[in-house]
């Protein structure tokens, strides 16, 4: 869903935790500080690969360009990286600035992050130079998380079986709730986390209208802790925030979702939502340079609680940059390059690639073209998921092409005949809920899963809000959602 107008205004890249990640400053003999810094994180690993980053402190004469290199002592092998031109050669690994934060003051920082391969061990380098000169360090690798165990009265693990979403029992169960939006857009105005509070009262409050999913937008940028973002609303600290979210929906026993909703790469085509290269605005699809590895550290983060669900990208639109039907579902599934997007794309065979390749088994949304609106070539492109878990993702509002029974019946019936199908997003502009309640009734009808948008104190007539006040107080349009939710769930 686009937005109420806003004016648009790195921490660790990907940081799943920065647990054992220290700097130790270290002394000469003759008590002079060492000429730089240099912190190294191994922020997430898996089977094959792990994510990691460095951070470089500049303790001499302020610079105007920075290299620095290190050494992999476990045969790893470099495979990409960002906020840094990287490179290896043999074992050494060269990290030289970008363009744009080539700038390092005296006592100024900078972060940068990569992904490589490792096998036998993940020895963490022992030395590091930057601009030829040694920098003293200390390093730790961080510890690999401990299994979440779900509380016994929290939300079910879920996969699909069949068209069905089935619990550990093999109980039939369907999402339904709301959208919590904030986390997409704020940090990359540089106004916080999320729009409005995000305490324990709040979250209870979308748990009393009987919700029992909620839906949580974010943005890439800001997890993966990019230099454009204020890192106080980035990396770590913007990870941590969604964490400590999920872990309060979960407290009052609803699902979390976590959603890809904003991200990098510039385009001005056809229907563009803005042309800033940031994530600062809905692209047509994802992008190749970050989201991979976006996804990787997400599913790194829960995939030891499969309770959390995993919806792939907020509403793609290839449809409006490429000239033919066949193209834009090609560029859904294979990404690549794409007509009319200039930049690379993430295909959602990639991303599933990526939540996959952590180990990662939990359910799986990937939402069609047209905005999510389209689904009438889902089942012939679905990406091919090695778990079994994935389930259609569809947005609907009264103001799209596909909002109306004949359209329903001709293609969304046969997707749900055949996977689970959720509609990520449903609502309406006219602050009333004549609509939704008709999309309510054909889910109903058929044991679907739906999410209002959205639980914002925003304009119901300028994007669709279910609420006037975060104690759960709902607008004339989230009046329909709420007293059907409670009428279905007592």
């Amino acid at each position: 869903m686009r937005h109420p107008p806003r004016s648009v205004l790195a921490a660790v890249a990907g940081a799943v935790a920065l647990i054992g990640s220290v700097t130790v400053p270290v002394v000469t003999a003759s008590g002079a500080a060492p000429a730089c810094s240099v912190e190294y994180s191994v922020t997430s690993q898996w089977g094959s690969g792990f994510q990691g980053a460095v951070k470089i402190t500049n303790n001499t004469a302020a610079m105007s360009s920075w290299s620095l290199a290190f050494d992999f002592a476990g045969g790893q092998k470099l495979t990409q990286g960002w906020n840094a031109t990287w490179s290896q050669s043999g074992t050494t690994v060269t990290a030289a600035n970008e363009s744009y934060n080539g700038s390092l003051a005296t006592g100024a920082s900078v972060s940068a992050g990569f992904i490589a391969s490792w096998s036998g061990s993940n020895a963490v380098p022992t030395s590091f130079k930057l601009n030829g000169t040694s920098c003293n360090t200390a390093v730790e690798p961080s510890p690999t998380p401990e299994p979440t165990d779900p509380a016994e009265d929290g939300p079910p693990v879920l996969r699909a079986s069949g068209n069905k979403l089935v619990d550990a029992d093999g109980a039939t169960r369907r999402l339904l709730g709301v959208n919590r939006s904030g986390g997409e857009f704020m940090c990359v105005q540089g106004r916080g986390i999320f729009d409005g509070p995000v305490d324990d009262a709040s979250v209870k409050a979308i748990a009393d209208w009987k919700a029992n999913t909620v839906r949580i937008p974010l943005n890439e940028e800001c997890w993966l802790g990019l230099s454009t973002i204020d890192p106080a609303y980035a990396g770590a600290n913007y990870i941590n925030a969604v964490k400590d979210l999920v872990a309060k929906v979960k407290a009052h026993g609803m699902t979390p979702v976590v959603e890809l909703h904003w991200t990098y790469g510039q385009y001005t085509g056809n229907s563009a939502g803005c042309s800033d290269v940031h994530a600062s605005c809905q692209k047509p699809m994802p992008d190749m340079q970050y989201t991979p590895s976006f996804w990787a550290s997400v599913a790194n983060t829960f995939k030891n609680d499969r309770t959390v669900v995993f919806d792939l990208f907020n509403e793609p639109y290839p449809d409006r940059a490429t000239s033919t039907t066949t193209q834009a579902w090609q560029c859904w599934r294979d990404g690549g390059s794409c007509p009319g997007i200039g930049y690379e794309v993430a295909g959602m065979q990639d991303l599933v690639d990526s939540v996959r390749g952590t180990g990662a088994t939990n359910l799986i949304l990937a939402g069609g073209i047209a905005y999510s609106n389209d689904l009438s070539q889902w089942l012939t492109y679905r990406p091919a998921d090695p778990a079994g878990n994935l389930a259609a993702a569809w947005h609907v509002y009264n103001f799209n092409t596909c909002a109306n029974e004949s359209c329903w019946n001709s293609t969304l019936a046969p997707v749900a005949a055949q996977v689970p199908l959720v509609a990520g997003e449903i609502g309406e502009n006219t602050c009333a809920h004549g609509f939704i309640d008709q999309v309510m009734k054909w889910f109903d009808d058929r044991g679907l899963s739906y999410l209002g948008w959205t639980w914002n104190t925003w304009d119901c007539s300028t994007g669709p809000s279910l609420i006037s006040s975060y104690d759960g107080t709902p607008t004339a349009f989230g009046t329909g959602l709420r007293d059907h939710l409670r009428a279905l769930n007592g």
